[in-house]
């Protein structure tokens, strides 16, 4: 395993998940998201009580995450990147929205849409970024 592969590699997932987060969740679908609540209604934190420390975490977690598997799948290009990351994007939106709307009523069906359709575009991005980081330098003999 390439250590230092897998740390260039989740720390800029980590900083991009955060920062793309912000932007697509935060910024561009904050509105729709509040107003296609599931029955529960705005399960939301208040700004002032938002958990930075577990936002921060998850992310840095989800960027470690792409790179290992990026590691393991010998992602080398910006293309595999995006594509490998996209496919894993959906899978994990898309299997744990589909558990949460099951069991939960957080979510409704077009939150739940609108979030697999952002997760996946989001990863897909991310992916080609960390590709391109995590191979940048050295080329291997």
């Amino acid at each position: 395993m390439d250590f230092k592969k897998l740390g260039i590699g989740g720390i800029v997932g980590g900083i991009l998940f955060f920062g793309f987060g912000y932007l697509i969740y935060g910024m561009l679908l904050m509105d729709f998201m509040a107003k296609n609540p599931g029955v529960a209604g705005n399960v939301n934190r208040a700004e002032a009580d938002m958990q930075f420390l577990y936002l921060a975490a998850g992310n840095l977690l989800s960027g470690f995450m792409m790179a290992y598997i990026f590691i393991r799948a010998n992602v080398k290009t910006a293309v595999d990147g995006l594509i490998t990351g996209g496919i894993v994007g959906f899978l994990l939106m898309a299997s744990m929205d589909c558990v949460m709307y099951g069991t939960t009523t957080v979510m409704s069906k077009k939150m739940m849409a609108a979030d697999v359709a952002a997760g996946t575009a989001m990863s897909a991005i991310i992916g080609a970024i960390v590709a391109m980081v995590m191979n940048m330098g050295k080329k291997e003999a």
